[in-house]
């Protein structure tokens, strides 16, 4: 409770604070002032066999192509995601995108301009087994998440976990008729004056602490 306490006394003059809570834990933090915003999803895929073997959107992509994360400027990648998050993050996204452990992908099209980028990298479960966790995960469209998810996952032969903002109206459908099922949730709640910020390209967090 001290640090709890030390930590709203440090952000008193931050416009917004933003957590994500348990199910059971949401009236404790109304009592500090927090107000329920959304829910977030975490998804998970038991292996690359669980994906459809055929794409799910039958979009044709002659204009787009899924590159690796060094064959695409750092800069297309900050310009499309500084578009889409309610403040700049370049230097974590720059630490994130970079670190060895784990893929990136990205969309671009025939300018080279990013049209949506995703990570997948190693992680631990509950059950300290070795599992997989996609994030972030950012597309233009329905379709180019799927093509990002199926390139991420790759032959991956282990539970592969995603956590998404249902403020993404298309992700639930999307992610579902993928062979993802939902396994828990939480509730993004903030406490000040909430930024605005469009989830309809987001299909997958950083992870719950970081967006």
């Amino acid at each position: 409770m001290r640090l709890w306490k030390h930590a709203l006394e440090y952000l008193k003059n931050v416009d917004c604070i933003g957590l994500e809570a348990a199910p059971d834990r949401l009236n404790d933090y109304a009592k500090w002032g927090f107000r329920k915003s959304s829910i977030t999803n975490r998804w998970k895929l038991n292996g690359f066999q669980n994906l459809p073997l055929r794409n799910f959107y039958k979009d044709q992509f002659h204009s787009f192509k899924v590159v690796p994360g060094n064959q695409i400027a750092s800069e297309a990648v900050l310009i499309y995601d500084d578009q889409r998050e309610p403040s700049p993050r370049p230097h974590f996204l720059n630490d994130w995108l970079k670190n060895a452990h784990g893929n990136v992908s990205a969309i671009v099209d025939n300018n080279g301009m990013c049209h949506g980028f995703g990570r997948i990298r190693p992680c631990v479960l509950e059950d300290n087994e070795q599992g997989w966790r996609i994030g972030p995960l950012l597309a233009d469209t329905p379709p180019l998440a799927e093509l990002l998810i199926r390139e991420l996952v790759g032959d991956l032969n282990f539970q592969i976990l995603l956590d998404c903002s249902n403020l993404n109206p298309y992700a639930n459908y999307l992610l579902s008729s993928l062979g993802f099922e939902e396994i828990s949730k939480t509730y993004r709640m903030y406490k000040g004056n909430q930024p605005p910020c469009p989830m309809n390209q987001v299909y997958g967090l950083a992870c719950l602490e970081l967006g």
